[in-house]
């Protein structure tokens, strides 16, 4: 194992280094304009070997930004940001895109080879509402250099505090076949579009989209600027409502997404919480099959 490094530019981002590479930056205090929907996000992400693993705003959809927690459809408000699906009219914009506020890291814990950042933020829906209170961890260990990798693990509380029930859903869930993207989103670098989609039991491939019977699923691709390839492998860990099911292309773009309401609407009564748990593993050169299966059994959620 390896330790880790952190600096902290207080009020708007933490990095996390190993060696003198900076593998991931967690920003949680930048100014960005509120048709992008701001909340935090990890960008950059890189491997132990310094290859890039995630885009920032790129020109189709300015508001993905690396890895982040966020949601497309809550009872009429976008937290994802951009237009919004609207059945029978497509995507419209709408005067609903919501905030993710950054309230407070209640945990920054550095324990030599693991970081813990627990974090409260307030989702605040575009008629300045507080919607959902939220509380988020985020872990990140098991850096490897023989392997050539390091872990996060993701866990988020969301508590409906509204006053009344939140809808929360997806485009499919109104009407958009096969876009249920909604929850913790993985947007990779442009170079790693047409990359090789990975899962359990022989699965794989851009036909992935839509199913829920592999407890994982890896990316592989192309590095630009470093040479040789990455490989991120997200476990789909566990949700307390409704059924985890995988959100991922290659074309036009690189996405992964365990989404918890890909096509069926969570119903979230005032006062009551939902919880996910993801873990993601980034490995700097492209992974085998059996290699993907065999971290994947011994690093399982």
């Amino acid at each position: 194992m390896t330790g880790l490094t952190v600096t902290h530019e207080h009020g708007l981002k933490i990095g996390v280094g190993v060696g003198d590479v900076e593998i991931a930056s967690y920003v949680y205090g930048h100014d960005l304009p509120t048709f992008e929907a701001p909340k935090p996000y990890l960008y950059p992400m890189r491997t132990l070997s310094g290859a890039l693993v995630a885009a920032y705003r790129p020109h189709d959809h300015r508001w993905h930004k690396g890895l982040q927690m966020t949601w497309s459809h809550v009872s009429g408000q976008n937290f994802w940001g951009g237009n919004t699906y609207v059945h029978g009219q497509g995507y419209v914009a709408l005067d609903n895109v919501g905030t993710m506020r950054h309230d407070s890291f209640d945990i920054i814990d550095l324990t030599g080879d693991e970081l813990t950042l627990r974090e409260s933020l307030t989702w605040v829906a575009s008629t300045g509402e507080s919607w959902v209170a939220e509380t988020r961890t985020l872990r990140f260990h098991g850096v490897d250099a023989g392997r050539g990798t390091w872990l996060l693990d993701f866990g988020t509380e969301l508590r409906n505090i509204r006053g009344e029930a939140l809808e929360l859903g997806s485009p499919t869930t109104h009407g958009r076949p096969n876009a249920g993207y909604t929850g913790f989103f993985w947007r990779g670098p442009r170079g790693f579009t047409g990359g090789e989609i990975i899962t359990a039991g022989g699965g794989g491939g851009p036909e992935t989209m839509g199913t829920t019977d592999s407890p994982w699923l890896a990316y592989t691709g192309k590095n630009d600027d470093v040479d040789g390839g990455a490989t991120v492998l997200v476990l789909a860990g566990s949700t307390t409502h409704g059924t985890l099911t995988w959100f991922v292309r290659n074309d036009p773009f690189p996405a992964v997404n365990p989404s918890p309401a890909f096509d069926k609407e969570i119903t979230l009564a005032d006062g009551d919480s939902l919880s996910l748990q993801h873990r993601v593993a980034v490995a700097d050169r492209i992974w085998t099959r059996a290699e993907c299966e065999g971290f994947a059994a011994e690093h399982s959620l």
